[in-house]
């Protein structure tokens, strides 16, 4: 994990915490092998170049499946057919805390686009894209646990 980023409980408040910004996560899984997609963080973003599950804040009056297809159009020019709630994970990174709300998303229309610049891999387990970031790392536990696979899920950069 990288440094000063941890995995919190957020029922565990600290006074003068900061707020948690809710985030809607898509896992667009390929149906012909159940290839995931990650994507690269555009330049100028926080953690730019490193590799992540694509999704973005939930504006006012959104629900995360709203946030999620809004997302998804704006970044990679799909528009999603099917969108299932999974997991929350809530990361405490320096800039900004964030609940992140993965949904698993099977069916969408469109040919990918990357709209914001950023790159995409289809993977599998293990990930050969990196870096990984943190709160992508969840995810890939939860997909190694279902697939029932076993070992690394990820590469990690060699220390320089």
């Amino acid at each position: 994990m990288t440094p000063n980023v941890r995995l919190v409980d957020p029922h565990i408040a600290r006074e003068g915490s900061r707020e948690w910004v809710q985030v809607a996560v898509g896992v667009l899984l390929r149906p012909t092998d159940q290839a995931f997609l990650l994507t690269s963080r555009p330049q100028g973003k926080a953690y730019a170049g490193h590799w992540e599950f694509p999704g973005g804040k939930l504006e006012a009056g959104e629900t995360v499946a709203q946030a999620l297809a809004r997302e998804l159009d704006e970044e990679l020019g799909i528009h999603i057919e099917d969108c299932q709630p999974w997991q929350t994970e809530h990361i405490d990174y320096p800039h900004a805390r964030v609940a992140l709300n993965f949904c698993k998303v099977t069916r969408w229309q469109g040919e990918l686009q990357m709209r914001e610049g950023q790159h995409y891999a289809w993977s599998q387990l293990p990930v050969a894209v990196m870096p990984v970031l943190p709160g992508t790392i969840p995810v890939l536990a939860w997909l190694a646990k279902e697939r029932a696979y076993q070992g690394p899920t990820h590469n990690t950069p060699a220390a320089g």
